[in-house]
């Protein structure tokens, strides 16, 4: 299985679709399609953290008074499960593998993953 879960309102989102080839791929704006519970523990699965998987710059954080410092994993999954906000993207899941958000290390990994 392959899929992508992603924003099409984020600029940073549509430039990263667009250099790679997802005619295969399952591509998820998770906005109008929400990340389900099973989706969030297939990602959990692979990065044994569901903070890793949230995103610090969710404009959400502000919104509802949250203090980050204090948030446990369940809290992060909690969020996550919440507001599609909270999900750091993209997230491309492969098979075995897992490539979050826009770092640079992430966006060669990535390169990598789709070089032939």
């Amino acid at each position: 299985m392959q899929k992508v879960f992603y924003l099409k309102t984020c600029g940073t989102c549509t430039k990263i679709l667009n250099r790679f080839d997802l005619s295969d791929w399952t591509l998820r704006e998770i906005k109008s399609q929400p990340v389900t519970p099973d989706e969030l523990t297939e990602m959990y699965a692979l990065t044994n953290s569901y903070e890793v998987l949230f995103s610090r710059r969710s404009t959400q954080i502000k919104a509802q008074d949250i203090d980050v410092k204090s948030l446990k994993e369940n809290d992060f999954k909690k969020l996550l499960l919440n507001h599609y906000s909270f999900l750091k993207r993209p997230v491309f899941l492969a098979d075995k593998q897992i490539f979050i958000g826009n770092e640079k290390q992430n966006l060669e990994n990535l390169e990598n993953f789709f070089a032939p």
